[in-house]
């Protein structure tokens, strides 16, 4: 009878802890644009420059069939960039002869969705 009833109050106690835990493992910064140093560089030029831009950047919630049927793609979705434009940059100090320009993206808004090799 001790058993049962132990057993009963441990199952309780430990479904009201546990209903927590998932909450609290949600609690990820979602899909969003965020400010970002990158460093750009250029073969021939002999240093990088650090340069401010914005990115996407966070938490996609994605999910994975327990069925899995043959043949059919299953797409996990990323944080990516919904619009983004390029922003070119003079490098100082490379050597006569070669480009010191360089481009990079700026993102202006971001989404999930699958991931898009040319921006990504």
């Amino acid at each position: 009878v001790m058993f049962p009833l132990m057993l009963s109050l441990f199952l309780g106690a430990s479904s009201s802890i546990w209903s927590l835990a998932p909450a609290a493992a949600f609690q990820l910064p979602p899909c969003q644009l965020i400010n970002q140093t990158v460093s750009l560089e250029k073969e021939g030029c002999p240093k990088c420059h650090p340069v401010e831009t914005t990115i996407c950047s966070g938490h996609c919630i994605t999910k994975d069939p327990v069925i899995k049927i043959p043949f059919s793609n299953v797409y996990q979705h990323v944080c990516t960039y919904r619009d983004l434009y390029y922003k070119t940059f003079e490098l100082p100090d490379c050597p006569p002869g070669v480009d010191p320009t360089v481009t990079y993206p700026v993102a202006l808004s971001c989404h999930c969705g699958r991931c898009a090799m040319d921006t990504s």
